[in-house]
């Protein structure tokens, strides 16, 4: 089991912790239904964030027996390397100080822009 399947249910998760589930699922190659299921989202939701990521290059889609497959791209190999980094450093500083309420960061697509908003 992934470290983003075992988190806090109670907890809500923000866009990049998404973004990093379904990397994570597609690593060797996944159908599309198989990320809906694994990451538990809507298929609505799971649109949104297979086009976003395909758009991103973060994942790629090939043909597999008449099916699409969706796989992490070596970019998607990076932002999910990077994502984990960042989610070390900040549990280590939650650690050594009272964190924030509402500090996350997350991306949102306005037209063909991709803007990443938070309390910098």
């Amino acid at each position: 089991m992934s470290e983003f399947q075992n988190g806090d249910a109670h907890k809500r998760r923000d866009r990049l912790y998404i973004m990093a589930e379904i990397l994570e699922i597609a690593l060797e190659g996944v159908l599309k239904t198989q990320v809906m299921y694994k990451a538990n989202l809507s298929f609505a939701q799971l649109n949104e964030y297979l086009h976003l990521m395909l758009d991103l290059k973060l994942l790629e889609l090939s043909e597999s027996s008449q099916r699409n497959v969706y796989k992490t791209t070596p970019k998607g190999i990076r932002y999910l390397e990077s994502y984990k980094k960042i989610r070390e450093l900040l549990k280590k500083e939650e650690e050594s100080s009272n964190p924030r309420n509402g500090s996350s960061v997350y991306l949102v697509k306005r037209g063909s822009q991709v803007i990443c908003k938070g309390p910098f």
